[in-house]
C-alpha cells in the first residue's frame, strides 16, 4: 500500500488529481478550507492507492507526495 501526503495549505482545489486517479482514492474537502480558502485535497480512500502516482504527476502545485 502507499502513502499519500499533501501539502494542503497550498492546494488550490483544481481536481486535476481527483480525475486522473484510477481508483478514486482523491476527493475536495468540502468541510476544511486551507490558508489559500480553497478546498484542499484530501485521500477519501487511502487504502486502495495502487501508488502509480499519477495524482502528484498531474498537480500542477506539487503538494502530492506518493510514497511505496
Amino acid at each position: 500500500m502507499a502513502v499519500l501526503t499533501f501539502k494542503t495549505d497550498k492546494c488550490k482545489g483544481c481536481g486535476l488529481c481527483v480525475e486522473v486517479c484510477p481508483k478514486n482514492v482523491l476527493q475536495i474537502a468540502q468541510d476544511k478550507i486551507n490558508l489559500k480558502g480553497h478546498h484542499p485535497v484530501e485521500a477519501k480512500n487511502p487504502e486502495a492507492c495502487i501508488g502509480c502516482a499519477f495524482c502528484a504527476t498531474m498537480c500542477p502545485d506539487c503538494i502530492i507526495k506518493v510514497e511505496r
